[in-house]
């Protein structure tokens, strides 16, 4: 159980995950300007000034087992297009989260957020085998819940106070999830979702 959350690769029709790195900062940044998303009250992604700290901690809680982060490849440019990572990993209950998840804005609806989510569930149930998947979001982030509820998810309740942003608001966030039992289906409707885009 030390080492559950083992580097990996995740490869689909159109992307790639692969396990985030120091050297993947500018690319990160270059992605991030595509609708300049670090400017987003709901969500936290990545500028220059922050990108270092960004991947610091993400590769920090990654070795402290909690985590495993990814930056996702367009596999027909080979570029750069977001992040993800499961995290609040814990194995002895085989549960975790997916989140710290965003795409450059001219990916964003395109049927890549489907693949990648389909991709980290299916590692997260089928190879894993987790009893649930968790997914958090910002109360008023309407973006990510809709996504959210599209793949499947149901939500658990609502954490109030439950983090001080980086402007020293507080913000509510949504809980959902999806369990060992729902996946099959959950799994059936990602795969004819990703077959109509």
């Amino acid at each position: 159980m030390n080492n559950w959350l083992t580097e990996i690769e995740l490869i689909g029709e159109k992307v790639k995950l692969i396990p985030l790195r120091e050297n993947h900062a500018n690319d990160m940044v270059m992605a991030a300007s595509d609708g300049e998303l670090w400017n987003l009250k709901v969500t936290s992604v990545p500028s220059k000034n922050t990108v270092n700290a960004y991947i610091e901690f993400a590769l920090k809680e990654q070795t402290l087992g909690n985590s495993l982060p990814f930056v996702i490849l367009d596999r027909q440019t080979q570029t750069i297009i977001g992040s993800t990572r499961y995290c609040n990993a814990t194995p002895e209950h085989r549960r975790l989260e997916i989140g710290y998840t965003w795409y450059s804005k001219s990916y964003q609806r395109t049927g890549v957020n489907t693949e990648c989510k389909l991709l980290l569930l299916q590692h997260a149930f089928e190879v894993l085998n987790c009893i649930a998947v968790e997914f958090r979001t910002h109360i008023h982030n309407e973006a990510s819940k809709n996504a959210i509820q599209r793949l499947g998810a149901k939500q658990d309740g609502i954490l109030r106070n439950h983090r001080i942003s980086a402007d020293g608001s507080l913000r509510d966030s949504v809980i959902y999830s999806i369990t060992q039992e729902e996946w099959p289906d959950v799994k059936k409707e990602l795969v004819n979702k990703q077959n109509s885009y």
